[in-house]
């Protein structure tokens, strides 16, 4: 490609959400930080949200869009105000735009796509990172996308790519803020198959995928905390044995490996253990929870405008925002974008030298 930087890429999420319209806000109220990104996703929705912008806050300057036709059309630097939009798929009739807080098979079949793009250009070496916008799994399968989010999404473009089945290609959630970060061994999946996803290989990747990709983030193996998955850690077998069966020989094997490993704890103090405050940190770098609403209730309770989803294990670098697409509020220029630029600025960490600051 023609340019001389590796831009990131922020998907639009759904149409029908906010997501359109905190990614506008972002590039009216800061500008700084999103130079050198690209908006993924349909010009005609990105328009609607930046008319939006203008009709309810009229006095505010106002973004223009920049139509583009590839990541080559995308200049190294911007006009601040500027809002660059590569298209992807059918474009969008103004007039047949999804309406708001709807729940909508072409906002989800534009959500994918969008996604799906801005994988494969990551990982073709094209892009230096993907920032997600959120987008709502109604409406994705409604449009036939046969994947529940983001996570399963991108796994299955990386195994693609990589020529490998999506079992080979294992992914986590980490949902990170300032003061906590957690990372799941089940993602979206019905709370009783998440109990039985809680073996002792399941935990043994997820402690592995964590360590290697923190490692690779702060230079120094984290200390993993470990949640147990019954109340009080199941109180030496009163109340379930899986952390004596299953969870204590996962650490056990992880500690032979060489990883930092403790636990494990009683879900319901291992968050406040591990929470860093007042300027010190926590005990552990990171929790590892058994479930998705285990560790990530934690985490939103703090701020969802703080909090950013990170995917683990995956060859490139993916972010996004810590809320979803919150159809009671779009429309109405009121939503936070402070989440993305969370997200955005946890990208570029992460990616290193390969993005523009």
């Amino acid at each position: 490609m023609a340019t001389a930087f590796k831009p990131i890429a922020i998907t639009v999420g759904d149409a029908a959400g906010i997501g359109p319209e905190i990614i506008a806000l972002a590039y009216r109220d800061a500008p700084q930080q999103v130079q050198g990104c690209v908006v993924v996703g349909d010009v005609a929705v990105m328009q609607r949200a930046v008319d939006v912008l203008a009709r309810t806050n009229p006095g505010t300057v106002r973004v223009t869009l920049l139509p583009l036709s590839g990541l080559s059309d995308l200049p190294s630097t911007l006009p601040a105000l500027t809002l660059p939009v590569l298209q992807v798929g059918q474009a969008f009739d103004a007039a047949q735009l999804p309406a708001w807080g709807r729940i909508s098979a072409a906002a989800g079949a534009l959500a994918a796509d969008a996604v799906v793009w801005a994988a494969q250009a990551a990982l073709r070496g094209e892009l230096a990172a993907m920032v997600t916008a959120p987008l709502h799994k109604e409406a994705l399968s409604a449009a036939g996308v046969p994947f529940p989010g983001h996570t399963e999404m991108l796994q299955a473009c990386a195994a693609a790519h990589v020529g490998v089945s999506v079992d080979d290609m294992p992914v986590r959630m980490m949902l990170a803020n300032r003061e906590l970060r957690t990372v799941l061994v089940s993602i979206h999946v019905p709370l009783r198959q998440a109990i039985e996803a809680v073996t002792v290989e399941n935990i043994l990747q997820t402690l592995r995928i964590t360590h290697a990709a923190q490692l690779a983030s702060t230079g120094r193996a984290p200390h993993m905390g470990v949640a147990g998955l019954n109340p009080h850690a199941g109180e030496g077998g009163l109340l379930g044995r899986e952390e004596i069966d299953i969870i204590v020989p996962a650490l056990q094997q992880a500690r032979a490996e060489g990883l930092h490993v403790s636990g494990p704890f009683a879900p319901d103090t291992i968050f406040m253990r591990a929470r860093a405050k007042d300027g010190q940190p926590g005990e552990f770098d990171v929790v590892i929870a058994m479930y998705h609403d285990q560790g990530l209730i934690p985490v939103k309770y703090l701020g969802v405008e703080q909090g950013v989803n990170v995917t683990l294990g995956l060859p490139l670098v993916r972010t996004s925002p810590d809320h979803g697409t919150a159809f009671d509020l779009a429309g109405t220029a009121r939503a936070d974008p402070a989440s993305l630029l969370e997200a955005l600025a946890m990208a570029r960490r992460l990616a290193g030298g390969g993005a523009q600051a």
